[in-house]
């Protein structure tokens, strides 16, 4: 079992390199060789979370190789309740972008592309040597780079460019980061120089200031990538100008790279910069919260609406990462799940709507429903469950992330909670504006969804309901691995003891 996460990761390598490997005259099997690739790394992480036991915090499916012994370097991977979830998203989301979105250009190295996303999406979330992480992390910038730049819209070229050169400036502040860490916790420690993260946590001997400004290196990088307020103007560009498939990924797995670093490599490596930043970071948490639902509202764009909507989700799972309790965190997790369901599904649906009518403008979007009523219908049930309406799978995460927040900092929490109401007006509205009112000839003569994009719709919607009723085995494998974060910043940190939602307090009281 050890070797099934390097599997998982290589065979979207394997895929690329049949791609590569066919000529162009049997462009007809581009597509097959993807998804087959896609779907095998899908059943490998279904077979792990059936595989995964329930109550381990610590790493499973090990898999630990010496790379560079004289650095310090390996290649070590595995996972835990927290990657697990993450490792899913990333499977099943590639999988419904190379289904979904049917490309009007050179298939090969789209495919290949949307692949190599896809292997160091993976790697990211998996592997527990730093410099292999920062190796995945910048894996992913080069193809994500040419799906705006090659095969976006509009301004796909400046979009590209921007995307690009904020993430760079992220990743050389996280290397510094990376190098000054092993390097000042050996000379500390008086051990061997290593890059490994379980290591690393577990003996952790530096300064508290010197811990302070490693965290601050690697937290620009991750404030870049989720992004958060002000270091957002990158992602409604981006989202904008590129293909279909490109934003689905980029909405539902690689924004998260940003959340899950400041996780793992913030809250669990450096417990102690991580509560000492901690009210910044909800702060910020808080006005992405209610800066992209503000501007959100002011779009004319769909699209841009959906990527502005990003912001505000991103908001909640920073909010629940930094309020250092279970509830938050297990909330933001859920959150980062379904975020990644119901965002690829808006982001699928405006995809088929652009395909149709050529435009995203909302003005002339009218009326839809009298021409596309099944459309319609997966638009609202996505909608609902982006706004968080109870039963669906937006609800869950952010009520836990709303819970932990109010216990670490109710104020914060408030003002969060008018995130919410802001999501419900601009979605409402822009769902009115385009299905509802008057249609005009083009919209009235627009075909609804053909059974192809039902059938890709219908498991979207499924895990909506599912995950919006019964999150119960999700909570189950990641809920020991966030209490041993939890335990780990309460024995780290001199003082500081995890708020308790008073919910919880009372239950453990005996109800008193």
């Amino acid at each position: 079992m050890g070797a099934v996460i390097p599997v998982m990761i290589l065979l979207p390598v394997l895929g690329v390199v049949l791609i590569g490997l066919t000529p162009r005259s049997r462009s007809e099997l581009f597509r097959p060789i993807a998804i087959l690739a896609s779907a095998g790394t899908a059943a490998v992480a279904g077979y792990m979370f059936t595989q995964f036991r329930t109550g381990d915090p610590g790493y499973q499916f090990v898999f630990d190789r010496s790379w560079i012994p004289e650095l310090g370097i390996n290649l070590t991977f595995g996972i835990d309740g927290i990657s697990l979830i993450l490792v899913l998203l990333s499977a099943f989301i590639f999988l419904v972008a190379i289904v979904g979105p049917m490309p009007t250009h050179d298939p090969k190295p789209y495919y290949a592309m949307l692949l190599i996303l896809q292997a160091g999406s993976i790697g990211v979330f998996t592997t527990t040597d730093l410099l292999v992480f920062f190796v995945f992390f910048e894996v992913v910038l080069v193809p994500l780079y040419f799906l705006i730049g090659m095969w976006g819209h509009g301004r796909r070229t400046y979009a590209a460019t921007k995307f690009f050169l904020y993430t760079m400036f992220g990743s050389a502040t996280m290397l510094v980061g990376i190098f000054a860490l092993a390097i000042t916790q050996a000379n500390a420690s008086g051990d061997p120089i290593t890059f490994s993260i379980p290591e690393i946590t577990e003996n952790l001997a530096i300064s508290t200031s010197t811990g302070r400004w490693i965290f601050v290196a690697l937290g620009l990088a991750f404030a870049v990538k989720v992004p958060l307020f002000p270091l957002h103007t990158w992602l409604p560009d981006a989202h904008t100008e590129a293909p279909t498939a490109g934003s689905i990924d980029l909405a539902a797995v690689l924004l998260k790279f940003g959340t899950y670093g400041f996780l793992r490599l913030g809250l669990q490596m450096l417990p102690e910069a991580a509560v000492w930043a901690a009210p910044v970071m909800m702060t910020l948490g808080v006005i992405g919260i209610t800066y992209g639902a503000i501007v959100a509202a002011m779009q004319r764009d769909l699209k841009r609406i959906i990527a502005f909507s990003s912001v505000a989700h991103l908001g909640f799972i920073v909010l629940g990462v930094f309020s250092v309790t279970t509830e938050g965190l297990d909330g933001s997790l859920l959150v980062v799940l379904n975020h990644g369901i119901t965002t690829g599904a808006l982001f699928l649906l405006i995809g088929m709507i652009y395909e149709r009518r050529h435009t995203r403008d909302i003005s002339k979007l009218t009326g839809m429903q009298r021409s596309a009523p099944i459309l319609a219908a997966f638009f609202t049930i996505s909608m609902f469950a982006s706004i968080g309406l109870p039963g669906l799978n937006g609800f869950p995460g952010e009520f836990l992330s709303l819970l932990g927040a109010f216990a670490a900092a109710r104020w914060w929490a408030v003002a969060a909670v008018t995130g919410i109401i802001f999501a419900a007006v601009y979605l409402l509205w822009a769902y009115q504006r385009v299905f509802h009112g008057p249609a005009d000839e083009a919209t009235l003569r627009m075909p609804d969804l053909k059974p192809r994009e039902i059938g890709l719709m219908v498991p979207l919607v499924a895990l909506m309901f599912f995950l919006g009723f019964y999150p119960t085995p999700l909570i189950d494998r990641m809920e020991p691995s966030v209490q041993a974060v939890i335990d780990h910043v309460e024995e780290s940190v001199p003082g500081f003891e995890a708020p308790v939602p008073q919910t919880a307090a009372h239950e453990a009281q005996g109800g008193h």
